[in-house]
């Protein structure tokens, strides 16, 4: 009877791999960063100071670069983003055997708005959970419902209702919206 109750535990467990995460549950290693409007970054043409420097990304999902003129890198992580300059500059001539370094050093922001004392954008900060975006805010109004949050991703145009937690994580360009509660 014990080693039938040990073998049915190990088999529910054992199942566990194989289900995905619950909505809202980001794997860093396994969802690489993208690139988007907003986020600054710093490329490193060795050997060529004129092609390095900072850039931001604009509002099109492009960077303005020197020599290569806009270059496309929405949805791109930054590793793509080297392999696809290195191609470019080797490409056009422009640099010999060329090696690129890309690297983010500021994230696109997140806003938050709803029942929150300070609405508005904020800079994202590394491990941003949700309940450190509103003490940000300056915390919630006193109708707040903070049970339940509304989060619209960046990479989506559909808000998703979320239970508010101590480590609900956000992402940069995330939009957090606090509903109000009801009596």
């Amino acid at each position: 009877m014990r080693l039938t109750a040990i073998a049915m535990c190990a088999l529910s467990l054992g199942g566990c791999a194989n289900n995905p995460l619950p909505a809202g549950i980001e794997v860093s290693a396994a969802q690489a960063y993208t690139l988007g409007a907003g986020d600054k970054l710093r490329i490193t043409t060795f050997g060529f100071k004129d092609l390095s420097g900072e850039f931001s990304v604009g509002a099109d999902g492009s960077l303005a670069l020197p020599l290569l003129g806009p270059v496309d890198v929405r949805g791109l992580t930054a590793d793509q983003l080297e392999r696809r300059l290195t191609g470019l500059l080797a490409e056009r001539d422009l640099v010999n055997r060329p090696n690129v370094v890309a690297e983010v050093i500021e994230y696109r922001p997140y806003y938050i708005l709803g029942e929150v004392s300070k609405p508005g954008q904020y800079a994202f900060t590394n491990g941003l959970t949700a309940l450190k975006a509103v003490a940000t805010a300056q915390g919630f109004t006193y109708r707040a419902n903070a049970r339940t949050i509304f989060i619209t991703s960046d990479r989506s145009n559909r808000e998703q209702a979320v239970r508010m937690t101590a480590s609900t994580p956000i992402s940069p360009g995330d939009t957090i919206r606090v509903g109000q509660r009801y009596f």
